[in-house]
């Protein structure tokens, strides 16, 4: 089977808007979480959030289009036009007709336009149906964001979409490796978006108990695999990425990131919010076989990025997931989690990290699990606690778990040449 490779990345979160910026923060520690400012927190259980800040999408969009978007497709425009121009596919900010037929996109997100769901489900309660906006159900699809973003760019090929909630991101970058290995595009553009930081959202998810109630210390309220850690922050951003066949990539010279050397998929098929062990283990396993395949029948992990969310569940299982596949805690890699710093941005989540993980392997870095305070007898590996790690990495796994017990997993390796 040819090789699929990554050949341009873009990102935006609350602790930057490009990958370098975004990067540079996770791995000084810092985080992008504060108390909500998007909307009247007062009444919430939890108050916390971590937000992009100071996003204009008139930048990319103008005025008058930007009012028809989401603030999730705006977001997921951001990143897929520095992915895109990281990647030198975009002359005036348009993919040319020569290529247009051969370049798709997949497109992600957990839930998608629920500002807008929100805001004209009350103009249709409060107000009346005649007011509800055209431009409401376009701007709310999840696949609209791929939508968008096709004609902004002039991307002609295959336009897919993933809604599988927190492993949505992750799915994606699997989605664009089977449509590239069945010839159906040479060049696919993968983008996962997310921003649910509403009442409904904020609210839905506190009242599954899910949220993180650590308002007074907002800075330390993401704490994944911590002893204390009582829920994930909610996040909102995007991350794209340029996924390729090698030949194609090498035909006109782009510079490569990393190899898709693995995935793998599985299903829970045990509770609609309650993540199991077996589910994750499986898909980390598939893609720790297939990865293995692709490498001439060796594999080392050098890093995991975990999914890591700071609910009490997900982290005990994810651990003793980890420690199944690499059969002990001694053959376990470092593993870490980024969500401290950002936030779980749910459906974008997976793409994200993806990004993460190959500034991870580009820089020679492992980014901390910050807020690693007290340790617990059921996450007991090395999370690279609170501060960075300088460490070669040549090859790197990538988790994402979702609602409804949907697992997905990508192995990255750190290309050479």
């Amino acid at each position: 089977m040819q090789k699929i490779v990554i050949t341009g990345i873009g990102m935006i979160n609350g602790l930057g808007q490009n990958a370098d910026e975004s990067f540079d923060a996770i791995v000084d520690g810092k985080t992008g979480i504060d108390t909500v400012t998007l909307f009247d927190i007062n009444e919430f259980s939890a108050k916390i959030a971590s937000e992009v800040k100071n996003f204009d999408p008139t930048t990319i969009l103008g005025k008058k289009e930007a009012k028809k978007a989401d603030r999730f497709i705006q977001l997921g425009i951001h990143a897929s036009a520095e992915a895109m121009n990281d990647a030198g596919l975009l002359h005036d900010n348009k993919v040319s007709d020569d290529i247009a037929n051969d370049i798709g996109i997949v497109s992600a997100s957990g839930i998608g336009g629920l500002p807008n769901i929100e805001k004209n489900s009350v103009t249709c309660s409060n107000r009346s149906p005649n007011k509800i906006s055209p431009f409401f159900i376009p701007s709310s699809l999840v696949n609209m964001l791929g939508g968008f973003v096709t004609i902004q760019h002039n991307i002609k090929g295959p336009n897919l979409s993933v809604v599988t909630a927190c492993a949505a991101g992750t799915h994606a970058i699997a989605e664009a490796y089977k449509t590239i290995a069945l010839k159906g595009a040479t060049k696919m553009l993968v983008i996962g978006a997310e921003s649910a930081i509403t009442g409904a959202g904020i609210g839905g998810f506190a009242a599954m108990k899910a949220l993180s109630t650590r308002n007074d210390d907002p800075k330390k309220a993401s704490r994944p695999f911590d002893k204390n850690r009582d829920g994930f922050v909610m996040g909102e951003g995007a991350g794209a990425l340029v996924v390729e066949s090698l030949q194609s990539a090498k035909k006109r010279g782009a510079k490569i990131y990393a190899e898709i050397l693995g995935f793998g998929e599985s299903g829970d098929a045990n509770h609609i919010t309650t993540p199991t062990q077996d589910g994750p283990y499986r898909a980390m396993k598939a893609a720790y076989d297939m990865a293995k395949r692709n490498n001439n029948g060796e594999l080392h992990i050098d890093y995991v990025n975990a999914h890591g969310t700071s609910t009490p569940v997900n982290d005990k299982n994810e651990t003793a997931a980890i420690k199944q596949l690499f059969k002990d805690k001694q053959s376990c890699p470092p593993v870490s989690s980024t969500k401290g710093q950002i936030g779980h941005c749910l459906g974008a989540a997976g793409s994200i990290e993806a990004v993460i993980a190959i500034k991870a392997m580009e820089n020679a870095i492992i980014p901390p699990t910050i807020n690693q305070i007290s340790s617990d007898d059921e996450c007991d590996l090395d999370y690279v606690p609170n501060t960075a790690r300088k460490q070669k990495i040549d090859i790197v796994m990538s988790n994402s778990f979702g609602f409804g017990g949907t697992n997905a997993v990508i192995i990255l390796k750190n290309y050479k040449g």
